[in-house]
C-alpha cells in the first residue's frame, strides 16, 4: 500500500471504531428529548405488564385459598398437579382441537373470500367488504348469547331442520359433546373468518400488478398464478394471521363459558375457561390459576416461536 493511501485511510480510536464526532447541541436536545418520551412509556408498560408478570410467576409457587398463601412444597407443586389433573387435561385436548380444526378452515376460506372481493369486476365491493366485516365488530358476549339462542332445542336452527324434514325431533345441540364443539367452531368461524379476510385483502391490493400479468402472458391460468405468484407474496401476511389466529384460540375463552358454560361435563370447556374456575369459582385457588396461565403462555410462545421458524425463511 502506498503512503498516499495510508494517508486517505480515515483514523480509528483504540477499540477500532471510527473516529466520534461530539454530538450538536441540537442533535443531543434531540435524543433528550426522544428519551423523555420513551421513558414514561417504558415505566407503565413494566409497571401495568411486567411487573404483575412477575408477581403471577412467584404466585404460582405458592398454593393455598383466598389470600391464605404459603410457598409450595415441593416447589414445582402446582405443575405437577396438572399432570394429574384430569380436567386440565380435558381442556388442552379441547383447546387443541379447536385449533387444529378451526384455524385453518378459518384461515383458507378468508383467503377465498378476499380473493373474491378483490375482483376488479365485482359489484357493489363496499357493501360486501362491510358485510363481512361486520361479525368482527360484534360484542363477543352478544353474539355467543345469539348463537345459544339459535341452537336452543326450540331455536332457529332446529325449527328449519324439523320444517324441511331433514331431522324427526329437535336435536341437543348444546347438551351433545360433539355438537356442542361444533357449535363453538361454527360460531368462531363466523366471528373471525371476516376479521382475517380484511388482512388479505390488504395484502391482495399490496401485490405488483405486474407479477401478474407477467404469469398471463407465460401461459398461468387463474389458479396457477394464485398458487405461484399470489401466494409466495402474501406469505408475511398468512404468517402473521396463522400466528395471531393460533394465540386467540389458545386463549379463547368468551365462547366456551357463554355458549356451552363448558358443558356437558367440561367436554367444550378450554384452558382459560378452566383457569378462570379454577381463580374464581367455587374455592379459589390463585396459586394453582396462576400456573395454568403460564402454561397457557409457554404453549402460546412455543407455538408462535415454531411458526416464525417455519413460515419465515427470509435471509
Amino acid at each position: 500500500m502506498t503512503p498516499v493511501a495510508l494517508e486517505k485511510r480515515p483514523k480509528r480510536n483504540k477499540r477500532g471504531t471510527g473516529a466520534r464526532r461530539d454530538m450538536s447541541p441540537a442533535a443531543r436536545r434531540r435524543s433528550l428529548t426522544g428519551w423523555a418520551f420513551l421513558i414514561p412509556a417504558a415505566a407503565l408498560i413494566g409497571i401495568m405488564m411486567f411487573w404483575p408478570m412477575f408477581q403471577a410467576l412467584l404466585l404460582s409457587f405458592q398454593t393455598g385459598r383466598g389470600s391464605a398463601l404459603d410457598w409450595a412444597d415441593p416447589l414445582l407443586f402446582n405443575y405437577e398437579r396438572m399432570l394429574n389433573d384430569d380436567i386440565f387435561r380435558l381442556t388442552l385436548t379441547n383447546t387443541l382441537l379447536y385449533l387444529v380444526i378451526q384455524v385453518p378452515i378459518m384461515l383458507i376460506s378468508a383467503l377465498v373470500l378476499a380473493n373474491i372481493l378483490n375482483n376488479p369486476r365485482l359489484r357493489w365491493k363496499g357493501f360486501w367488504r362491510t358485510a363481512i366485516f361486520v361479525p368482527a365488530a360484534i360484542s363477543l358476549v352478544s353474539y355467543s348469547l345469539v348463537f345459544r339462542t339459535i341452537f336452543a332445542t326450540d331455536g332457529l336452527v332446529n325449527d328449519m331442520l324439523l320444517a324441511v324434514h331433514l331431522i324427526d325431533s329437535p336435536i341437543n345441540w348444546l347438551g351433545n359433546t360433539d355438537t356442542a364443539r361444533l357449535v363453538i367452531i361454527l360460531g368462531l368461524l363466523w366471528r373471525w373468518t371476516g376479521f382475517n379476510v380484511i388482512f388479505y385483502l390488504a395484502a391482495l391490493q399490496n401485490i405488483d400488478p405486474t407479477t401478474l400479468e407477467a404469469a398471463k402472458m407465460d401461459g398461468a391460468g387463474p389458479i396457477r398464478t394464485f398458487f405461484s405468484v399470489t401466494i409466495p407474496q402474501m406469505k408475511p401476511m398468512i404468517l402473521l394471521t396463522v400466528i395471531m389466529s393460533t394465540n386467540g384460540t389458545i386463549q379463547m375463552f368468551d365462547e366456551s363459558y357463554n355458549l356451552t358454560r363448558g358443558g356437558p361435563a367440561n367436554t367444550t370447556m378450554t384452558m382459560s375457561h378452566y383457569l378462570f374456575d379454577v381463580s374464581f369459582q367455587n374455592n379459589p385457588n390463585f396459586g394453582y390459576g396462576a400456573a395454568l396461565s403460564y402454561v397457557i403462555l409457554i404453549i402460546v410462545a412455543v407455538l408462535a416461536a415454531i411458526q416464525m421458524k417455519v413460515g419465515d425463511k427470509r435471509d
